[in-house]
């Protein structure tokens, strides 16, 4: 259910688009933003007040449904605010802790979640819990708190991958790469055909860096050190994470140069009009692509650098967190219970683009192919995780906001960054 705003987020913060003439960038970006500003104050009298960041037009539309749908039930009313995802981001922590918030959020699952409930924001939910009994144990795991509450309800997750449009593969004569020197000859293959092998949007959403970051180290240095990296007890300028960024400097001739001045919106218009090669991006970004380009998408896992490392993927789960200061804790319980829902989920699924997977084990995924091979690729792989602040914090992406865009501007002062990084760091894991 996303609007990726970090990461992310995300379909980002769960799990937006086109340039193919039927609509412009500057339509799409306008399409996506806020609906209204500020927080929505909690309600008393019984309407429970959601803040969300899903403000791309079709997944702002079917949290509309759902609300709507919720409301006809007569077992409690509720409203939608919607911020811009990257609005959302910065704010949240101030939503949170205003002397008047809004009952729930839209968010994410994992340390990002744990981080807010240490602080003792979040709502405890888990008598909902208790009802949720078809739900995975790894599920309510990724929904518990370090004080073994459950503080989050999910309603979907998704995939990152390199998507592209499969006439322009066909056009141009290229197939999916599986390693990383396939991949490699690939992108030499674009750039001699005049197309920018890889597209980015570090614009005002620089957080789209992190998903390499993410991936090369899980493909270089395997998920555990990933995640004791990002828990702290990892440093960033170890020599391993200085491996991740050599072979980052093997692929950055091939990145799109005007990447680095528009948002992932404006990068992933680029992709749809054959205006760059294949994006590194979640499924959050067709929720602003038109329907009919859809059949056209498809994607290929992060190519395999060292078969001897497990193969994680990223998978980010999205859904619900509540304040833990809602004047209608029954009422924020009861709608959260219809988000767990199989009838909620699949009316979500059905309303946006269809490209996310809902969470609960009985609700069905659309009937796509590229849906199909998305859940293959999460099914078959042998770890998952979140995405950085979502493995992480919030407080700890900006860091990497800095860290990876400056290493794209200057790769050779990688040894600097990582020093400095490391010190970002450090001020942030100490509080």
């Amino acid at each position: 259910m996303t609007d990726f705003d970090p990461g992310r987020r995300r379909f980002l913060g769960h799990l937006g688009l086109a340039g193919l003439g039927a609509i412009g960038a500057g339509s799409l970006l306008s399409a996506c933003a806020s609906s209204a500003s500020g927080p929505s104050t909690g309600d008393a009298s019984g309407a429970v007040t959601i803040q969300s960041n899903l403000s791309s037009p079709q997944a702002k539309t079917a949290i509309e449904k759902l609300v709507e749908s919720f409301n006809k039930q007569g077992k409690g009313t509720a409203s939608v605010n919607t911020i811009a995802s990257e609005t959302f981001r910065t704010q949240l922590p101030t939503y949170l802790t205003s002397a008047n918030p809004p009952d729930l959020y839209t968010w994410y699952a994992g340390s990002v979640a744990n981080d807010y409930a240490s602080k003792g924001l979040l709502l405890d939910v888990s008598d909902v819990w208790q009802g949720l009994t078809e739900y995975p144990q790894s599920v309510k795991t990724l929904s518990t708190d370090a004080s073994g509450k459950q503080v989050f309800v999910p309603m979907t997750n998704y995939w990152w991958g390199f998507f592209y449009r499969k006439s322009n593969f066909a056009k141009w004569g290229v197939q999916e790469p599986k390693t990383w020197t396939e991949f490699l000859a690939l992108c030499e293959t674009l750039k001699g055909k005049g197309v920018p092998p890889i597209g980015i949007g570090l614009g005002d959403t620089p957080w789209v860096a992190s998903a390499w970051f993410d991936y090369l180290n899980i493909r270089v240095n395997g998920a555990p050190f990933h995640r004791e990296l990002l828990a702290g007890k990892q440093r960033f300028d170890d020599p391993k994470v200085k491996a991740v960024f050599t072979r980052w400097r093997e692929v950055l001739p091939y990145f799109d140069p005007k990447g680095k001045a528009y948002p992932f919106q404006e990068a992933t218009t680029a992709l749809l009009a054959g205006k760059t090669g294949m994006f590194l991006i979640g499924t959050f970004f067709a929720d602003a692509a038109p329907k009919d380009a859809l059949g056209d998408l498809d994607f290929f896992r992060f190519p395999i650098i060292d078969p001897a490392v497990p193969v994680a993927e990223e998978a980010p789960t999205d859904g619900f967190f509540a304040s833990a200061k809602t004047r209608n804790a029954t009422g924020t319980k009861d709608l959260l219970r219809y988000f767990a829902s199989v009838e909620a989920q699949e009316e979500y699924v059905k309303s946006s683009s269809g490209i996310v997977l809902p969470v609960h084990p009985k609700a069905k995924a659309a009937d796509s192919p590229l849906v199909a091979k998305g859940k293959a690729m999460l099914d078959s792989a042998a770890e998952l995780t979140q995405f950085f602040n979502r493995d992480s914090t919030d407080a700890l992406q900006p860091t990497a906001d800095t860290a990876l865009t400056k290493f794209i501007d200057k790769p050779d002062q990688i040894d600097a960054i990582l020093r400095e990084w490391q010190a970002s760091a450090e001020k942030v894991f100490k509080g």
